[in-house]
């Protein structure tokens, strides 16, 4: 039972790092990135499980971490007013071709972020823009005039 208490904990500390780490940065991840995740799952599994590395151990933090992610989808799908709390509301990052800087220091984007996007999507200029929206999955959506 310690494990399922530890695995949960554990969840919802990943949970709450994900959330406060924020989705632009998740969605380009670097190689250090990469390392850095790998690093702190492992610490996790170390955490959880303090060393039982037996075949129950395995099935009991797993399973207590699937179930725990079913359950949030299921009740994110269910009860409407837990989205804004488990599910990042899509952001408008450009209006009628004007930053607006208040939600890019809400994600810790630069202009510069922003324009280098746009270039990527073809767009030569932010002011051929009616809309831009940083959507829930780190991605920029652009919508010309």
């Amino acid at each position: 039972m310690d494990i399922v208490v530890r695995a949960f904990f554990a969840f919802v500390f990943v949970f709450l790092i994900t959330r406060l780490i924020g989705r632009r940065e998740l969605s380009k991840m670097e190689p250090f990135d990469l390392i850095l995740l790998v690093v702190v799952g492992d610490l996790l599994q170390q955490g959880v499980t303090q060393s039982d590395y037996s075949f129950t151990g395995l099935v009991l933090a797993t399973g207590t971490f699937a179930l725990l992610t079913v359950a949030v989808s299921y009740l994110v799908f269910r009860f409407r007013r837990l989205r804004p709390v488990f599910e990042a509301e899509p952001l408008i990052l450009v209006e009628d071709g004007k930053l607006i800087e208040k939600n890019l220091r809400r994600e810790r984007m630069t202009p510069e972020e922003v324009a280098a996007e746009a270039r990527l999507q073809q767009i030569a200029s932010l002011e051929s823009v009616r809309w831009a929206v940083l959507e829930s999955n780190g991605q920029i959506s652009f919508i010309p005039r």
